[in-house]
């Protein structure tokens, strides 16, 4: 069973910047993605990251601004420029397979960390 445990998140200002980290045994095998709820807000996925071949995908609101990228069984978000809107508990989600147009959809992943709070403010 994939356990997926997130880390790094915390309290930063306005235009500063954290990394996220996903680490489990055996997470190189798959397909990561990192989503966020806000809030009284829905789910929203953030980016993802294929296993072998290093596809990447990203939401609208943060393309330019975070990275995704992995190394053996870790996955991290590098989130640059941050803003307010991006606070949020951020959960990272493991899949067996790659979805290039739908890899938003929580529904496919199988396994979920128990998500790790990113506040931006002054």
């Amino acid at each position: 069973q994939l356990q997926p445990v997130e880390s790094g998140g915390g309290l930063v200002q306005p235009g500063g910047s954290l990394r996220l980290s996903c680490s489990a045994a055996g997470l190189g095998s798959y397909v990561v993605a990192w989503f966020r709820q806000a809030s009284g807000k829905e789910r929203e996925g953030v980016s993802c990251i294929s296993g072998r071949s290093r596809m990447t995908n990203y939401a609208d609101s943060v393309r330019g601004r975070f990275t995704i990228a992995r190394d053996k069984d870790t996955v991290y978000l590098q989130m640059n420029s941050l803003e307010p809107e991006d606070t949020a508990v951020y959960y990272c989600a493991a899949a067996g397979g790659w979805y290039a147009t739908d890899w938003a959809r929580g529904d496919l992943y199988d396994y979920w960390g128990q998500g790790a709070q990113v506040t931006v403010s002054s």
